[in-house]
């Protein structure tokens, strides 16, 4: 890199200092200057105070931070090169700032003796007390957050303490984490729900299932209520778990750092902002971080010196052992928020009556008609598992009701949005338990071992993913619940023949100009009392779908009944599995509940039926979808 030449000076808007010429210098720090991170002993770029003789200056520089500082004479041996004495850009000649200085992680990686009260299991949970996926060891709680999409609270961390190498969505996470107590089976706080790894940060959050939790963090007894920006010198404070309070300034901004998460990971380059330590407010030993306070939150501080409630980052990386001076390194908030679909205060409640999008089946989600949920028969609904008094479980963009004796669906309603179906893959998202729903009234994972069971979707998983981005992965992961299974021969649910049963939404879209590109779908399975008992579960072997649409104003409706044969289950040759068209009373009474009186009324099979001579004789199943009249 050779050293580029002075040039004029520039206008008041074009010095380094103005507000103007600042936002050109985070610019090119994101784009153009995150290539010199490419260089193997530049640690990070961004932008701070050129320092003199160790101490910083009032002068704004392009800072660059390399994990050692040697002579002009050495850098080939170390296989780097010179950094340039400025930067020109837009016509201003930039100085730029080398340091030593290299960053890892903030996660507990050695044993500790001490015992305080941030490591061991509270109720409720806090922010700033331990927490970690149940493969990591230690790291913070930085927040109380909450979905954009649908309100539900999460915790807010790090990537590398929720998910890590060894990690995947799905994954429980615990309070404390394992290097703090590894009697993980008891300290269950949730599951990992989203995580997210680059530029934009390192982020992740959990779900907080059967435990309480406070939002006022740990020792500073403050709720974050708003997102900030930091800026250069501004003052934060923040509560870890390893080094409880400490203060900071900010040194540096748009900064773009190299951090070594180890294998399969590797080096990722993430984006945010450094902060120094605060003379004025000496941490213990010096250490403003330590392992175990990735996650944490760093808070502005007020004139007075108080913690405000506004947050300027979340910490994620701190010095290196061995380096002179320390430093920290959080990301910004709003980049964070954003990848992760999350905002700092809940969505406002929706007026009694109107469903909330994003949360659960939307009965007025057809274009002008609404469409309600089945009403179960009174023995149906006394065996249903109920919350709050209600036998209706919500999720992303689905809703069902639970037998607690046969452990399976009654039905399962769900809406799919063709307009904003998204395509995202199911890789690392595991089938588990629903952990809002008791495990005695599932039928988990043991059934499905060594056979040829499949774990069957009911509401399926790509109907789902539509909405925002954030909206789309939370169904992606609501629709691998147990609660959303029925076990399905494979042969049905990966074979041509089972096909015709998966392909019924896709055809409606295909063959008929649907309102608004919106359908609503019931499901499920029909339980039988002489289904096949196999390791203790009543398999059932009939199945019921009911898809609804608005065509010409119009509200529409079809109903289908599949069976499959499980006479044979541990055979290899078995009967094909055969879908007929059925009228919605059929269906209701093979199931014991009652679609609303409107959707009966749309009956297109009922219909078609009433318009035939009587005598046709036994009805025949459908060998493919292009012999549904919709």
């Amino acid at each position: 890199m050779s050293k580029t030449k002075k040039t004029n000076k520039s206008s008041s808007k074009n010095k380094p200092d103005s507000s103007d010429f600042m936002e050109k210098l985070k610019q090119y720090v994101r784009t153009t200057g995150v290539d010199f991170l490419s260089d193997n002993n530049i640690s990070s770029i961004g932008i701070g105070y050129k320092t003199v003789d160790g101490k910083p200056t009032k002068e704004v520089a392009i800072q660059f931070t390399v994990e050692e500082k040697v002579a002009p004479d050495v850098l080939e041996s170390l296989e780097t090169e010179m950094i340039p004495a400025t930067i020109e850009i837009d016509g201003v000649a930039v100085p730029t700032d080398v340091v030593q200085r290299k960053f890892q992680t903030d996660y507990a990686v050695v044993a500790e003796n001490a015992v305080n009260p941030r490591k061991v299991r509270i109720e409720p949970i806090e922010p700033g007390v331990s927490v970690a996926n149940i493969n990591v060891t230690a790291g913070t709680i930085g927040c109380i957050v909450y979905d954009s999409a649908n309100g539900t609270p999460y915790i807010l961390s790090n990537w590398h303490v929720l998910h890590g190498n060894k990690g995947k969505i799905g994954d429980d996470v615990v309070q404390p984490g394992p290097r703090d107590d590894n009697r993980v089976h008891l300290n269950q706080l949730g599951k990992l729900v989203r995580s997210h790894l680059g530029a934009a940060g390192d982020c992740a959050v959990a779900s907080i299932v059967g435990r309480n939790f406070s939002k006022k963090i740990f020792g500073l007894g403050v709720e974050v209520e708003l997102l900030g920006e930091p800026e250069l010198d501004d003052k934060v404070i923040k509560s870890g778990r390893t080094t409880d309070i400490t203060h900071g300034i900010v040194t540096r901004i748009n900064v773009m750092v190299k951090i070594n998460y180890g294998n399969p990971t590797g080096v990722q380059a993430i984006g945010g902002f450094e902060i120094g330590p605060d003379e004025n407010n000496p941490a213990a030993n010096n250490q403003i971080s330590q392992p175990g306070d990735s996650g944490s939150v760093w808070l502005f501080k007020s004139a007075n010196g108080k913690s405000t409630k506004i947050m300027a980052g979340l910490h994620f990386a701190g010095e290196g052992p061995g380096d002179p001076n320390d430093h920290a390194i959080a990301c910004y908030p709003r980049s964070i928020f954003e990848k992760l679909g999350i905002t700092i205060a809940p969505s406002a409640p929706q007026p009694s009556g109107e469903a909330s999008y994003g949360i659960g089946y939307n009965p007025n989600f057809l274009p002008g008609n609404t469409v309600n949920i089945p009403k179960l028969s009174t023995t149906n609904e006394n065996n249903a598992y109920k919350k709050n008094g209600s036998s209706t479980t919500s999720y992303t963009h689905f809703s069902l009701a639970l037998s607690k004796i046969r452990r399976f669906a009654y039905w399962v309603a769900w809406n799919i949005d063709g307009g904003s179906i998204k395509k995202l893959s199911r890789d690392g998202i595991p089938f588990i338990l629903d952990p809002n729903v008791p495990a005695s009234f599932q039928v988990g994972d043991a059934l499905y071992k060594n056979n040829r069971l499949d774990r069957g979707h009911i509401a399926r998983r790509a109907d789902l993913l539509w909405g925002n981005l954030a909206e789309a992965q939370k169904a992606n992961v609501d629709s691998f619940f147990f609660t959303n299974m029925t076990p399905q021969m494979d042969n049905f649910n990966q074979g041509s023949k089972g096909g015709i049963w998966g392909k019924l939404e896709d055809a409606v879209f295909e063959d008929t100009k649907v309102q608004d590109l919106r359908v609503s779908v019931f499901g499920g399975p029909i339980f039988n009392t002489d289904d096949r008992v196999y390791r203790g579960v009543k398999i059932p072997r009939e199945f019921f779908k009911v898809i609804a649409f608005v065509e010409n104003s119009k509200l529409k409706a079809k109903g289908f009944i599949l069976t499959q044969n499980l006479n044979q289950l541990e055979a290899f040759d078995l009967d094909e599995f055969k879908v007929y068209e059925a009228q919605l009373n059929e269906i209701e009474d093979r199931c014991g509940f009652k679609f609303p009186d409107n959707l009966k009324a749309s009956d297109g099979f009922a219909e078609s039926l009433r318009n035939q001579p009587e005598g046709l004789g036994e009805r025949q199943p459908i060998e493919s979808v292009n012999e549904i009249s919709w």
